[in-house]
């Protein structure tokens, strides 16, 4: 992904101040960092954490789209908000997938209304390490929010009518596909998503940047849209 953002950046005449892949470099090039308008993250969810907070340090604003640390969300965010801090995170940055977002919320809402039963499925390449995704982490959260039929979701076979069920699969190289499907004794209906390669990720999330230079606080897509 860096790579990727690294060509769309160029492509539309950004400057890239520094790249950054270790902590031996953070260690070299944190002159350099001061000088970046906003910074964009695609680590490991091992590293995010540290990544983000040395930003603030530096009062650099910084895009995060890595994923697997959802358990440090709250207080990162508590300091940004409390320093002032500039964050933009998305599970996602494709504008197809947040399309989906949406559309995931309003199926969520009509199955619970009409007596369909949800599932979802996931299936990334065999380098990703959370699982199941970030993405699929908030399409569930999102029909937990909405539809009173679910209160939990699990990668394991459920055992009972009110956990969601969330097929994970890691095969070769593909680059995301995410669906959601709606089923009744009727018929079925299915939501689904395919990122065709990494250039869309890298798109959104210059845009996110372009959009967190000069503002302060906690950001995601839904304030990009809002725009």
């Amino acid at each position: 992904m860096g790579h990727e953002v690294e060509k769309a950046a160029l492509a539309q005449h950004h400057t890239i101040v520094v790249t950054i892949d270790n902590p031996t470099e953070w260690e070299e090039r944190c002159e350099q960092l001061k000088q970046a308008e906003v910074a964009i993250d695609f680590s490991q969810p091992d590293q995010v954490v540290s990544n983000i907070n040395r930003c603030f340090d530096l009062h650099v604003p910084i895009v995060v789209g890595t994923t697997g640390w959802q358990g440090h969300f709250e207080a990162i965010k508590s300091r940004c908000l409390r320093d002032g801090q500039s964050l933009f995170h998305a599970p996602n940055f494709s504008i197809g997938m947040n399309i989906m977002f949406l559309l995931n919320k309003q199926l969520a809402h009509f199955a619970m209304k009409y007596g369909y039963q949800l599932s979802m499925a996931e299936t990334h390449h065999i380098h990703k390490l959370d699982k199941p995704s970030g993405t699929a982490v908030k399409l569930a959260n999102d029909i937990l929010s909405v539809n009173q039929d679910y209160d939990r979701w699990s990668i394991e076979t459920p055992a009972d009518s009110h956990t969601l069920y969330i097929d994970v699969k890691r095969e070769g190289e593909v680059n995301g596909i995410h669906s959601v499907t709606a089923r009744s004794t009727a018929d079925q209906l299915v939501l689904s998503h395919e990122a065709f390669n990494r250039q869309g990720f890298a798109l959104g999330a210059l845009a996110a940047a372009q959009f967190l230079i000069g503002k302060a606080g906690c950001f995601g897509m839904e304030d990009l849209f809002s725009e």
